[in-house]
């Protein structure tokens, strides 16, 4: 196992420079910094070249790239437009956005995974039927209009939650929106995990376990889902760095101030040291996350433990 991580490790490296370098090109190729720094004013052309300067820009896009990675590996993000380092905006977005993604993450494996075992164990019936309509409904609606309309209901109409969250971000205010954002997650989690079950379900080592005299539960527990949970943890390992970084529309209906929020405002003022500092670390998220999908995998399978 120790083997198999340092190799997992060593094939992150060329992914994370690759990934990194094109976020680089990509952010800072398609639009001049300085210029949006001043916004509809003309900049003087020498504050404007003493600028570039400071923020390597007058130099070649590869070195533009190795500079900056340079001040990553020693814990420097750079300094946004405003004069705030990019580390400090990260202190004050990420834990806010790790609650909202842990909230959506337990939406998901807590209602997501049960729905998907009910139906899938009741294969054919109404209740399987009644949830593949729910969840065929949930994907095909925007998070947009599910946000707002749940905002509505239970913020506004009802008063039974806040309709907005304070800039603390406890975690009981980040209930509905963390149900919003893993909306169209749990649907697929749901038919993913129903589709698995009921395949499995007609394996042959169900069969044998059932002939065995096993209690049911043992069977379903023990034997079924825990084969069938392996694409589904797939998903929802690829799912967290999405969620993080697709959390804009949730944090902006919310009034959150996490990740989202920090993207949209770099992105609209094309603040590129924000932008890239927060992609990089959405990178190294996704990155982790695949990493820990590949152990779960032996934890679930013996046969990819032993092999």
């Amino acid at each position: 196992m120790g083997r198999y991580v340092i190799r997992r490790l060593l094939q992150m490296v060329p992914v994370f420079i690759g990934s990194t370098f094109l976020i680089f090109f990509m952010v800072y190729a398609l639009g001049d910094p300085v210029a949006a720094l001043f916004g509809d004013k003309a900049p003087d052309p020498a504050t404007a070249a003493r600028i570039r300067q400071e923020l390597y820009l007058d130099e070649p896009l590869w070195k533009q790239y190795g500079h900056y990675m340079g001040q990553i590996l020693s814990g420097n993000f750079g300094t946004a437009f405003n004069g705030q380092k990019v580390t400090e905006l990260m202190a004050d977005a990420f834990p806010v956005t790790l609650r909202l993604t842990l909230v959506a993450i337990l939406f998901e494996i807590v209602f997501g995974i049960t729905l998907g075992v009910l139906s899938g164990l009741r294969r054919g019936r109404s209740a399987d039927t009644t949830v593949l309509l729910l969840t065929l409904i949930v994907v095909s609606i925007p998070t947009f209009v599910s946000g707002y309309v749940l905002q509505y209901l239970f913020g506004v109409k009802w008063g039974i939650v806040s309709p907005s969250v304070s800039p603390e971000a406890p975690f009981d205010e980040l209930l509905l929106p963390g149900m919003v954002l893993a909306l169209t997650s749990l649907a697929y989690v749901t038919r993913l995990s129903r589709t698995s079950i009921a395949e499995n379900s007609r394996a042959d080592y169900v069969r044998t376990a059932v002939a065995k005299g096993l209690p049911r539960r043992r069977v379903v527990t023990r034997h079924l889902l825990r084969n069938s949970l392996i694409p589904v943890v797939t998903f929802i390992g690829t799912d967290i760095g999405a969620l993080m970084g697709g959390a804009i529309v949730t944090e902006r209906i919310f009034n959150i101030h996490g990740v989202g929020f920090q993207l949209y405002q770099g992105i609209l003022r094309q603040n590129s040291p924000t932008v890239v500092g927060f992609v990089t670390i959405l990178v190294i998220v996704f990155l982790m996350a695949n990493l820990l999908v590949d152990l779960l995998y032996a934890v679930l399978d013996p046969r990819i433990r032993y092999a």
